[in-house]
């Protein structure tokens, strides 16, 4: 009988509005949900009934159900935080997490480091990343991403770069006297290096015109740091001398001694080289880059060393390629890891999980894993959060709407109850 049929009609829309209704409630739960996407009910008719079988036309709907449930991948916005290991996401992608259920991924970037050392979410899962090796390159490699809490090695100096000018109006050849080399020699400096064992060391540059273009120096500790010396009295650790072309450019450099024997157990005989520049005959070199000779005062312009001493983590950041760098007590900085991204032929099918997470599912197809930036992959912005992309006024008229759906579905069954009820009473 037709009047049934539009009971069971009427209950399918009661059924499908409080569903979707549902969904609804969801997004207004999650309005403040960091990285939550907006989900929305989508109907669909229901198998008709036909009056004339396959001619078509003449056909009275059975109803209406959920056909699916799709979430709006739309950009969130981003608000900055002053939180060092806050990320967020602009554009596809999505941070890749293992724990104690397999992969997972997420959009939410609100992260912190535990108290072993890793990077997790604030349901402990360990977010994932591409490694750095010794030298702080980044690899593809992807493990979990973690801070070392051991003592950074101690790196002896294994190279002395400097960049300065000696003065060709110098005149009158000084014989140098290594017991009184500061009045002895024509210009000093100095710079500092470390020993094997991280022990830092002040080494005085003296330097002598020898001829017109010409120089030697001298590297001078004081002797109580080197194997053999006496306190008080400098100790000769490396000679060499220096020669420049008619208009003033380094020529050549040879070292001419080289004794670099610190106390305390450190290596003896050390290597260190001393580089003054690109110099023409010695390095094939131009000559542009380094040390000059010309008509001014000596001065040094800038020098730099390798080596370093045994340091520990004083401050951890991202910057916005999701690069982990660290500073160490020491002074030096390594970059540790880098975030990697997930990306999905289709999004919109990856399964929810819970705790803002979400899996990889048969029609979202697999994850493909790459750097920030990389082949569509959106970027990430360090100190930053990417909100919830729930509009609230949108979602109020929706709630209107499928209220108001409801009640008219509501209707339908109580006017198909008050047709039943007269032909009961047909009988009577």
């Amino acid at each position: 009988m037709g009047i049934l049929s539009s009971l069971y009609t009427g209950v399918s829309g009661l059924s499908a509005q409080g569903e979707a209704l549902s969904v609804i409630g969801d997004n207004i739960a999650n309005a403040n949900t960091v990285g939550f996407k907006s989900s929305r009910a989508e109907f669909s008719d229901i198998y008709s009934k036909s009056l004339k079988g396959i001619l078509g036309g003449n056909q009275i709907g059975r109803g209406v159900k959920i056909g699916a449930v799709s979430p709006i991948l739309v950009q969130g916005n981003i608000d900055a935080t002053e939180k060092a290991t806050d990320l967020a996401i602009s554009g596809e992608g999505y941070f890749v997490l293992k724990g104690t259920d397999g992969v997972s991924f997420t959009r939410d970037g609100s992260l912190h480091f535990d108290r072993e050392g890793y990077l997790v979410t604030k349901d402990n899962q360990r977010v994932q990343g591409f490694q750095s090796d010794e030298k702080g390159k980044i690899i593809n490699k992807v493990e979990d991403i973690r801070f070392p809490r051991a003592l950074v090695p101690a790196k002896g100096t294994t190279s002395i770069k400097l960049e300065m000018n000696l003065d060709s109006r110098t005149v009158g050849i000084k014989k140098f006297d290594p017991k009184d080399p500061h009045d002895t020699s024509d210009y000093s400096t100095g710079v500092e290096l470390y020993d094997s064992q991280g022990n830092k060391h002040m080494v005085t540059m003296f330097f002598n015109k020898t001829a017109d273009r010409n120089w030697e120096y001298r590297g001078m500790v004081d002797g109580k740091e080197v194997t053999g010396g006496k306190s008080g009295q400098y100790a000769e650790v490396v000679t060499g001398k220096l020669s420049f072309t008619v208009d003033g450019k380094l020529d050549t450099e040879t070292v001419t001694k080289s004794a670099f024997n610190f106390q305390g157990g450190a290596l003896q005989n050390q290597t260190i080289k001393i580089d003054f520049g690109d110099s023409i005959t010695t390095d094939k070199g131009k000559g542009i880059n380094g040390t000059k000779q010309y008509g001014k005062e000596s001065d040094l312009i800038t020098w730099s060393q390798d080596g370093s001493a045994a340091g520990t983590i004083t401050s951890l950041s991202f910057n916005d390629e999701g690069i982990l760098t660290a500073l160490y007590s020491n002074g030096q900085a390594q970059d540790l890891a880098q975030i990697a991204m997930a990306k999905f032929e289709n999004p919109e099918a990856l399964f929810k999980v819970g705790s803002n997470r979400l899996k990889e599912a048969r029609d979202s197809g697999e994850a493909s894993l790459g750097f920030p930036g990389s082949s569509g992959r959106g970027r990430l912005f360090a100190k930053s959060l990417e909100r919830s992309t729930v509009d609230l006024a949108m979602e109020f008229v929706s709630l209107i709407q499928n209220q108001r759906g409801f009640q008219a579905n509501a209707k339908t069954i109580t006017t198909t109850d008050e047709l039943l009820v007269e032909v009961i009473n047909l009988k009577r």
